[in-house]
């Protein structure tokens, strides 16, 4: 039996499963390793999802000591996964993240937090006029690791999420990159640029020349 994936599945029981007891020929746990394996191969639906665990199915017995006689039904696994609270998903994977950034981080190398959106592909809703989702991520850039993630209202920008994100995240004594559009908030909690940096690189948003800002926090930072 494959044994790398203990620990991943550990954090994977601790998100909370909505289905009643009836409900849960598959346990979930399971049903989002192998989720996420289909998408990392290139499933982009839940009839792909389906597909890779029904031609995998024997191997994935296997390797993890199931008895599967058949895949699940893309019906179901769309129910339990849109079934899932967002929040405890985040709230469990950045836990995760975490752990995994503090086993991996060199202290020699620095802390270097980068804080970036983007459009989430695939997202938009043509039948209920749904702009695609954007999302604002935490990536940490000496372990390659995206440390959490946050939506980024519709009507809004990135300025209020990354406030959000920067009060959730453990960021004392990071060095913490963002876009140069977030300067215009520095009324609204954002510390002031450090003074080696000319107050000419930080201009009001629409005559910003500069690609991003930098800014050192430490635990003084309001």
């Amino acid at each position: 039996m494959v044994k790398c994936f203990d620990r991943f599945l550990t954090v994977l029981a601790a998100i909370p499963d909505p289905r009643r007891a009836e409900g849960k020929r598959f346990e979930q746990r399971y049903v989002l390793l192998f989720s996420i394996l289909a998408i990392v191969t290139g499933a982009n639906s839940y009839r792909g999802i389906r597909t890779f665990i029904q031609v995998h199915r024997r191997r994935l017995n296997k390797a993890f000591g199931l008895r599967w006689k058949t895949a699940p039904a893309h019906t179901s696994i769309r129910t339990i996964l849109s079934g899932l609270d967002a929040a405890s998903v985040e709230q469990v994977f950045r836990a995760h993240a975490a752990d995994l950034n503090a086993a991996s981080f060199s202290a020699a190398s620095g802390r270097l937090l980068a804080l970036d959106g983007k459009v989430l592909r695939g997202s938009f809703d043509n039948f209920h006029d749904g702009k695609a989702k954007q999302i604002l991520s935490a990536f940490a850039v000496e372990t390659s690791l995206v440390l959490a993630h946050i939506e980024i209202d519709e009507k809004s920008n990135e300025i209020p999420a990354a406030q959000k994100l920067l009060e959730e995240l453990d960021v004392a004594g990071h060095l913490v990159t963002l876009d140069a559009m977030h300067w215009s908030g520095r009324g609204a909690g954002y510390p002031a640029p450090p003074p080696q940096i000319p107050p000419c690189d930080f201009p009001a948003v629409g005559s910003c020349r500069r690609s991003n800002a930098t800014v050192g926090l430490d635990a003084t930072d309001p």
